[in-house]
């Protein structure tokens, strides 16, 4: 705790300076906090690019194999506007997710299965869905300005 030497207290990655075994649960709860985060965002990253492939694969390949037309649900405009909305789309949500990496998903002391289910709904579900509003939205700006 507070005993040891400078070097001792100095090389530890948590260091309880008042010698306050209390303490200990902050320190859980930080690390389930931090868990969680890399949860979340892992779960919304594997989602979002699950997601995203199945709105450009279609569309950029529906010259080579025309069967992937019946697939290709969001009706985006070509596969240039596709895979540029895509990698626009990435650029952004990257810029979005910072702060909650930054600041963390909020613990909350529920059974695990309760927060995994909470964390599945909000983000894995996000993370479906996003992609294909996004991905939509910007594909209807691309072709609206006639850039792709």
């Amino acid at each position: 705790m507070n005993t040891g030497t400078q070097a001792a207290k100095e090389a530890g990655n948590m260091v309880d300076l008042d010698s306050n075994p209390t303490k200990l649960i902050e320190v859980v709860e930080t690390g389930k906090q931090m868990l969680m985060t890399r949860g979340s965002l892992t779960t919304f990253s594997i989602a979002n690019d699950i997601a995203k492939y199945f709105a450009i694969i279609p569309a950029a390949f529906v010259t080579t194999y025309p069967q992937l037309a019946a697939l290709n649900v969001m009706g985006l405009a070509s596969p240039a506007s596709a895979i540029l909305s895509a990698v626009i789309f990435n650029a952004l949500i990257i810029i979005f997710l910072i702060p909650l990496a930054l600041k963390g998903v909020k613990y909350q002391a529920l059974g695990a299965a309760a927060l995994l289910r909470r964390n599945l709904f909000v983000y894995g579900l996000g993370g479906i869905v996003a992609p294909f509003i996004g991905i939509k939205l910007i594909d209807l700006l691309i072709a609206g300005a006639g850039l792709a």
